[in-house]
C-alpha cells in the first residue's frame, strides 16, 4: 500500500528527470546515447533493489563523463564496457571486505573541487555543440578555439541552446502547480516544441535500433596495467560518490539508514550488469536522490520503478527522441556543468580554510586530468590536515595580581618546538608564570624543549605552576614514565557538569552557597574561561540563536547539557511548568509572550522548542487539585494555564498519570504556541519549526514528543542513534540541530 501511495509517485517524478540527463551525459562522454538509458534502467533496478539505501537513485553521473570519454577514445566503446565490467567487480569485492567507510574520509574539498572542474569540462566542451561545432581533445582546446566557434555561429543550433537555457533560468520563478514538471524535461520539450513549428535546421538525434542492437563488450586492447588502473579509477570514483550521496540523503528522511557495505556491493553489481549490457557506469546521483526523497519516496521501490519506466521508455518510446535537438541537449548539459559550482559549497570550504583544496583540485581535473586532480587534492587536503594538526598556540596575559598566565594549546611535537621555545623565551626572567597545558599529546622532542625552559626559568629565580588539562602527558614524561603513543580524549574542564555536592569540597566553608558560587567562578576562570574565551569574544558584538527554548524551572534540568548545546545556541524562558499561555490568555504573562515575540521578530529563531520533564512538581500540583495549592495564590494563579493538559489526560488517573500529564503538557504548549499570529504565519510559512521534548530524568534520556494526529496516537520517541526509535525514526543526542526534528 506504501508503496502504491508513495514509491509510485515518486518514481514518476525522477524518471523524468533521468531521461533527459542520462541522454546528455552519454552525449558527453561520447558514448552511444542509448548507453545513457540502458545505465539508468540498470542503475535504478539492480542498484535500487541490491543496494543499502532505501531512497538513493542510481544512474549515469556526469562526474565520470571525463574518465569514460578519454576511455572511449582510446579503447573504443565496447571495450570501455569491458572496464566497466571490471570496476563493478572491485567494487563489489571492496563491499564484501567492508572497505566502504574508507571512502568516507576523502575530504569533501577534494569532492566538491573534482566535481566542479568536471562540470567546467562538460560546459567548455558542449558549449561548442550548441553554438554547431564539436568539442576539441581538452579542457584548454575548447577555452582557446571558443572565440572562433562564436564568430561562426549557426543561427538555428545557437536559438536552440539559448532557449533551453531561458527555460532552465526562468522554470523555477513559475508557480508551483508549473513547477511540478521538472525543468530539465521542460526546457527540451520547449526547444524540441519551437525547432518543429518554426522548421529550424538543428541536428536530430536517432536512437532507432540503438537499444536492440546490443554487442557484447570486448576485451580491452593495450597495457593492462593502464586498463587495470582505469577500472580501479571508475570504481573508487563512482564508489566515493554514492556513498557521499548515501551519507547526504539519510539526513534528509526519518527512515531506516544506509548500509554503506551493501550499498557498495549493490553500485558493483549494478556496473557489472550495465557493462555487459552496454551501459555507462552508474552511481548514487544526489539530484535525482533529493527529488526522489522530496517527492515522497518511502522505498528502494521507487528507484526500481523508475527504472523499469526508463527501460519501458527505452524500449517503446525512444522514437520520440528523434524530436529532441542535440544542441538543446548540449545546452542542458552546459547549464548542469555550471551549476556543479555551487557557492554554497564554496562557503563551506572557505569556513574551514579549505579553498586551496578546492581550488587545486578543481584547477588540476581541468589542466591535467581528473585522477592527477584528485590525487594533487588529497595531497594537499593531507598537507593541511598534518598542520592543522601540530599547530600550537600559546596565549599569554598579565592578572593583576602581577603572574603570567599562559596557556598551551594543541598537539606538542617535534613540528611545533620552533615556535614553542620562541614564545616561552619571550616570558620576562623571574616571572611567577601558570602553564596551563591544554594539549591532547606531547612527543618527547616538546617535552624536551618545554622542561628545560622551566628548568632554565627556575633557575634565573621565576616560577612555574604547569596545569594540565588533559591527561598528564608533562609529568608522567618527567617521572619517566612510558607515554602512550596514541592521542588522549579530552577531560571535561573541572568536570562542571557534576553538582557541588559531588566534586568534594575539602573547606569546609563550601556548605555556604556564597562560597560554592565563588569557589566555582574561580574554578571557571581557571580552567574553562581560557578555552572558551574565544567563543565570547566573538559573541560579544551580539547574539544570533537559532533556537527558542522554553523548559521548566526544574533545577535538574540543563538545557545545554541535555542538548549539547553552547553558547549562544539556545534563546531560554524557564517558568514553572514550562507553561505557554495562549495569546491573550487572563490572567496574561508578558515575560512568556514578549520572549516569543523578541525570538520570533528580532532574533528570527528556526525553531521553538518545549521541553517537559518527568516528576514535574507543577504537573503534580494540577493532579492534585485546588487544594494542594491554595496557599500558594500566585503559584496556584499561574498553574490556571495548565488546565488544558489537565482536560487532554481527562477524568482517568492511571497510575502514571503524572509522566502522562507531564508528556501531554508538552503537546498542549506545542499548540498553545500557535495562538500567537507571528508564530503560526511562520510555521506555515516553513519558516519556523516547533518541537517538543520530554526528558526522563532517571534515565537521562532525552525524548521528541509528537503531537497527535491521523493515523499517528501521539506519544514520544527516544532522541538518540543508539536505538531505533518507533515508527522506524533513528535519531542522535549529538547536537540539538541534529536532534531535533520538525513537527
Amino acid at each position: 500500500m506504501s508503496t502504491l501511495r508513495y514509491d509510485l509517485p515518486a518514481s514518476l517524478v525522477v524518471v523524468l528527470i533521468a531521461v533527459p540527463l542520462s541522454l546528455g551525459i552519454a552525449l558527453a562522454a561520447g558514448a552511444p546515447l542509448a548507453a545513457g538509458l540502458v545505465a539508468a534502467a540498470v542503475g535504478g533496478i539492480v542498484a535500487g533493489w541490491l543496494g543499502g539505501s532505501p531512497v538513493q537513485v542510481s544512474g549515469p553521473t556526469a562526474s565520470l563523463t571525463v574518465v569514460i570519454a578519454g576511455l572511449v577514445h582510446t579503447y573504443g566503446w565496447r571495450a570501455t564496457c569491458a572496464i566497466t565490467i571490471l570496476a563493478g567487480a572491485v567494487q563489489v569485492l571492496l563491499g564484501v571486505f567492508k572497505a566502504a567507510r574508507a571512502a568516507l574520509a576523502v575530504s569533501p574539498a577534494v569532492v566538491h573541487g573534482m566535481l566542479a572542474g568536471v562540470g567546467i569540462i562538460i560546459a567548455l566542451a558542449q558549449l561548442h555543440v550548441v553554438l554547431g561545432g564539436r568539442p576539441q581533445h581538452s579542457a584548454l582546446a575548447n577555452l582557446t578555439q571558443l572565440p572562433g566557434q562564436i564568430l561562426d555561429l549557426h543561427g538555428h543550433k545557437v536559438m536552440v541552446g539559448v532557449l533551453t537555457v531561458t527555460v532552465l533560468l526562468l522554470w523555477g520563478r513559475l508557480p508551483r502547480h508549473v513547477k511540478a514538471v521538472p525543468a530539465p524535461l521542460a526546457a527540451l520539450l520547449v526547444a524540441a516544441g519551437t525547432a518543429w513549428v518554426f522548421g529550424w535546421n538543428v541536428t536530430r538525434i536517432d536512437l532507432s535500433g540503438a537499444i536492440t542492437a546490443w554487442a557484447p563488450p570486448q576485451l580491452p586492447q593495450g597495457d593492462w596495467h593502464h586498463v587495470a588502473g582505469a577500472a580501479l579509477l571508475i570504481a573508487l570514483l563512482a564508489g566515493a560518490e554514492s556513498l557521499l550521496c548515501c551519507v547526504a540523503t539519510d539526513s534528509m528522511h526519518p527512515g531506516r539508514r544506509a548500509d554503506l557495505d551493501r550499498e557498495l556491493s549493490g553500485q558493483g553489481v549494478a556496473n557489472v550488469v550495465s557493462g555487459f549490457l552496454g551501459g555507462l557506469p552508474v552511481a548514487g546521483v544526489i539530484v535525482r536522490s533529493t527529488t526522489n526523497i522530496r517527492a515522497g519516496a518511502r522505498s528502494h521501490w521507487s528507484a526500481v520503478l523508475h527504472g523499469v519506466w526508463v527501460l519501458l521508455f527505452a524500449l517503446f518510446l525512444g522514437g520520440t527522441i528523434h524530436y529532441i535537438p542535440m544542441e538543446a541537449l548540449a545546452a542542458l548539459l552546459v547549464f548542469i556543468g555550471i551549476r556543479t559550482i555551487s557557492l554554497g559549497h564554496i562557503r563551506k570550504v572557505h569556513g574551514h580554510n579549505e579553498v586551496p583544496v578546492y581550488a587545486v583540485t578543481m584547477a588540476g581535473v581541468i589542466l591535467i586530468g581528473l585522477a592527477e586532480g584528485v590525487l594533487a587534492g588529497l595531497a594537499l587536503a593531507a598537507l593541511l590536515a598534518l598542520r592543522r594538526l601540530t599547530r600550537v598556540t600559546v596565549d599569554k596575559r598579565e592578572e593583576p595580581d602581577g603572574r603570567l598566565h599562559t596557556t598551551v594549546s594543541g598537539s606538542l611535537t617535534f613540528l611545533g618546538v620552533p615556535r614553542l621555545t620562541q614564545e616561552l623565551r619571550a616570558i620576562p626572567a623571574g616571572a611567577t608564570v601558570d602553564l596551563d597545558l591544554n594539549i591532547d599529546f606531547m612527543d618527547n622532542a616538546a617535552f624536551e624543549a618545554l622542561h628545560n625552559w622551566r628548568q632554565d626559568h627556575e633557575q634565573l629565580g621565576g616560577t612555574v605552576t604547569i596545569d594540565e588539562l588533559h591527561d598528564e602527558w608533562y609529568a608522567l614524561a618527567a617521572s619517566g614514565a612510558r607515554m602512550s603513543p596514541a592521542k588522549s580524549p579530552p577531560k571535561p574542564a573541572g568536570r562542571w557538569w557534576l553538582p557541588w555536592t559531588y566534586r568534594g569540597h575539602q573547606d569546609a566553608a563550601a556548605t555556604v552557597v556564597e562560597c560554592r558560587l565563588a569557589q566555582g567562578a574561580d574554578e571557571f576562570h581557571r580552567r574553562t574561561a581560557p578555552l572558551v574565551r574565544p567563543i565570547f569574544a566573538e559573541l560579544a558584538a551580539g547574539q544570533q540563536p537559532t533556537h527558542l527554548f522554553i523548559t521548566c524551572a526544574d533545577s535538574r534540568i540543563m538545557p545545554s547539557l541535555i542538548t549539547s548545546s553552547g553558547p549562544g545556541d539556545l534563546f531560554t524562558v524557564r517558568n514553572v511548568g514550562n507553561l505557554v499561555p495562549c495569546a491573550g490568555a487572563d490572567p496574561g504573562d508578558d515575560s512568556v509572550a514578549a520572549a516569543i515575540e523578541y525570538a520570533t521578530r528580532v532574533l528570527d529563531v528556526h525553531t521553538i522548542t518545549v521541553c517537559g520533564h518527568s516528576g514535574c512538581g507543577a504537573m503534580a500540583a494540577l493532579l492534585g487539585g485546588p487544594a494542594t495549592t491554595a496557599d500558594l495564590p500566585p503559584l496556584q494563579r499561574w498553574l490556571r494555564h495548565g488546565d488544558a493538559s489537565l482536560s487532554r489526560l481527562g477524568d482517568e488517573r492511571p497510575e502514571d498519570a503524572l509522566d502522562r500529564l507531564c508528556r501531554l503538557n508538552v503537546q498542549q504548549q506545542l499548540d498553545n504556541l500557535k495562538t500567537y499570529r507571528r508564530v503560526n504565519e511562520q510555521v506555515d510559512a516553513g519558516t519556523l519549526k516547533l518541537v517538543g521534548l520530554y526528558f526522563d530524568i532517571s534515565s537521562a534520556r532525552v525524548h521528541v514528543v509528537t503531537p497527535p494526529g491521523p493515523g499517528h496516537p501521539g506519544g514520544d520517541r527516544p532522541a538518540t542513534r543508539r536505538g531505533t526509535a518507533p515508527h522506524g525514526h533513528a535519531d542522535d543526542h549529538t547536537g540539538i540541530g541534529r536532534v531535533l526534528r520538525p513537527l
